[in-house]
C-alpha cells in the first residue's frame, strides 16, 4: 500500500517548517547580531565559521545515536520531536538577546546560542531525512517523497526570504530588535506544530538502519573517487559565492540602495528571486534538458550567474532608484542557482556509479553525507568573508533611519559592491575552470560505465 495523501502532506508540512527555521538562522543571524546589536563583525564571522564547522562534523555522530535508538515510537520520531522542541527554544533565545548584555557578554551569548542551535537542528534534521526508507516501500515512492520534501523545504525557505523584514518591521513597530524576537517566536511555534503533525501522521512501517559514515570514511571515499572530489570542490566554490551574496544583500538594500522603505524593495527583490529559482528548477531546467546535455546546461548556468553578477556590478554604479532594474541580474543569478542546485545533485549521483565501477564499492550514503558537510562548511566560510567585508567597509551597528535612508559613505558601498559581485565572479570562474578540467563523466562515459 502506497503513501496516503495525509502522509505526504504531513511530511511536506514538516519540511516547510524545518527550512523556515533554517533560513531564518542562515540569512539573518549575522544581520541581527552585527547590525542591530552591534557585535563586532569579525567576531561574528569567526563564531559562524566555527559553529558551522563543528555542526558539519557533528552530523555523523548524531547519525550513530539515531541508528542505536530503540523505543516504542521507533528510532526516528523521538529524536525528531526532541530536536524540534529544543531547537525552537534555542532559536527564540538566539534572536532574543537580553538587553542588559553588551560587549564580551553579547559575543559569548551569540556563540553559545548559535552553536546550540546547530546541534539541536542536526538532532532533528538527521532523522527527518533518514526516516524516509522506514515508511516507504519502493524506490520510486522514496524518490517521489524525497522530491516532495526538498520542494516543500524550498517553499519554507522562500516564505522566510519574502516575509521576514516586513513582519519584523510590523511586529516591532519599526524597532528591529523587538520585531525579530516576536517574529522568531511565531516561527518557532509554527515549527513545533508542523513537526508534531509529521510525527503524529507518519509511522515507521519497517526497521531500517541509518548509514552514518564517519568523517574518515567520507574523506577516504573522496580520495578514492576523483570524480566525486571534482564535484564536491565545485559545490564548495558555488556555495561560497552564493552564500556570500545572500549574507550581504540585505546590507546592499539598506545602505546602498537606501530609502526609508528599503525593506519593501528588499522583499520585492527576494520574492522575485525566490520565484525565479523555483521555476528554474521546475521548468527551465527540463526545457534546456530537451536539447542540451547536463554538462552543457551546467556551463550555461555558470555563464548566466557570472553575467548576472557583472550586470549587477554595472547597475550598482548607475542610478538604482528603480528596484525593477535589479530584476535583470536577479533573474540571471537566481535562475542559474536553481539549475546548479539540481545539476550538482545529478553529478554527485553519477559519481556513485563511477565509484562502484572504479572501486567495486557503492558509497552512495558517504558521498551524499559529504555534500551536507561541504555545504555547511561553505556557508561558514562565506559568513566569515561577509563579516570581514562589513568590518572593512565600516557597515556596523549603525541602524539609524537617517543613515539607512541616505545610504552609507561612498568608500563603504564600493567595498560592499565589490565583495558581493567580484568575489562571487572569481569563485565561479575558478569553479567552472576546475570542473571543466577534472569532471569526465559525460553521458557517453556514464553509459559505458553502466554497461561494463
Amino acid at each position: 500500500m502506497g503513501l496516503s495523501g495525509k502522509e505526504k502532506f504531513s511530511y511536506g508540512l514538516g519540511a516547510v517548517g524545518k527550512d523556515m527555521v533554517y533560513m531564518l538562522s542562515a540569512s539573518y543571524i549575522l544581520y541581527y547580531y552585527q547590525d542591530i546589536l552591534g557585535v563586532n563583525a569579525v567576531a561574528m564571522g569567526i563564531i559562524l565559521l566555527v559553529a558551522r564547522v563543528f555542526d558539519a562534523f557533528n552530523d555523523p555522530f548524531m547519525g550513530v545515536i539515531v541508528a542505536k535508538t530503540r523505543t516504542r515510537w521507533g528510532k526516528f520520531r523521538p529524536w525528531l520531536m526532541i530536536g524540534t522542541v529544543t531547537n525552537a527554544v534555542v532559536l527564540y533565545l538566539m534572536f532574543s538577546a537580553p538587553p542588559a548584555l553588551d560587549g564580551n557578554g553579547l559575543v559569548a551569548y551569540a556563540a553559545v546560542t548559535y552553536i546550540l542551535w546547530g546541534v539541536t537542528y542536526t538532532m532533528m534534521d538527521i532523522p527527518f531525512w533518514s526516516m524516509i526508507p522506514a515508511f516507504t516501500h519502493s524506490g520510486k515512492e522514496r524518490e517521489g517523497l524525497s522530491t516532495l520534501g526538498r520542494s516543500c523545504a524550498g517553499v519554507g525557505s522562500a516564505i522566510i526570504t519574502v516575509i521576514t523584514m516586513l513582519c519584523v518591521n510590523a511586529l516591532g513597530g519599526g524597532e528591529e530588535r523587538v520585531g525579530f524576537s516576536r517574529f522568531t517566536l511565531i516561527i518557532a511555534v509554527l515549527f513545533v506544530i508542523f513537526i508534531a503533525i509529521t510525527c503524529i501522521n507518519i509511522k515507521e512501517k519497517s526497521t531500517v538502519d541509518v548509514d552514518a559514515p564517519s568523517i574518515g570514511q567520507m574523506f577516504k571515499a573522496l580520495i578514492q573517487n576523483d570524480q566525486a572530489m571534482a564535484v564536491v570542490i565545485t559545490i564548495v566554490l558555488i556555495n561560497c559565492a552564493v552564500y556570500t551574496t545572500s549574507n550581504l544583500v540585505i546590507y546592499f538594500f539598506k545602505y546602498d540602495f537606501g530609502g526609508d522603505t528599503w525593506y519593501n524593495s528588499y522583499t520585492l527583490f527576494n520574492t522575485f528571486g525566490g520565484a525565479v529559482q523555483i521555476l528554474a528548477m521546475m521548468l527551465l531546467f527540463p526545457l534546456f534538458r530537451k536539447f542540451m546535455s547536463t554538462i552543457r546546461i551546467f556551463y550555461v548556468s555558470f555563464l548566466m550567474a557570472i553575467a548576472g553578477y557583472a550586470v549587477l556590478l554595472l547597475l550598482c554604479f548607475t542610478n538604482m532608484s528603480n528596484v525593477f532594474l535589479l530584476f535583470i541580474p536577479g533573474f540571471l543569478i537566481f535562475a542559474a542557482n536553481g539549475m546548479l542546485t539540481v545539476l550538482t545533485t545529478v553529478f554527485l549521483a553519477n559519481t556513485v556509479d563511477y565509484g562502484q565501477w572504479k572501486n567495486h564499492r557503492r558509497d552512495e550514503s558517504v558521498i551524499f553525507s559529504m555534500q551536507t558537510f561541504v555545504v555547511k562548511l561553505a556557508s561558514g566560510v562565506a559568513a566569515l568573508v561577509a563579516s570581514l567585508c562589513l568590518n572593512l567597509c565600516n557597515l556596523s551597528s549603525d541602524t539609524s533611519d537617517a543613515v539607512a535612508a541616505a545610504g552609507a559613505s561612498g568608500s563603504s558601498v564600493v567595498g560592499l559592491r565589490m565583495t558581493m559581485t567580484l568575489f562571487p565572479i572569481l569563485l565561479l570562474v575558478i569553479g567552472v575552470i576546475f570542473f571543466h578540467k577534472k569532471y569526465q563523466l559525460t553521458e557517453e562515459r556514464l553509459k559505458e560505465i553502466q554497461e561494463a
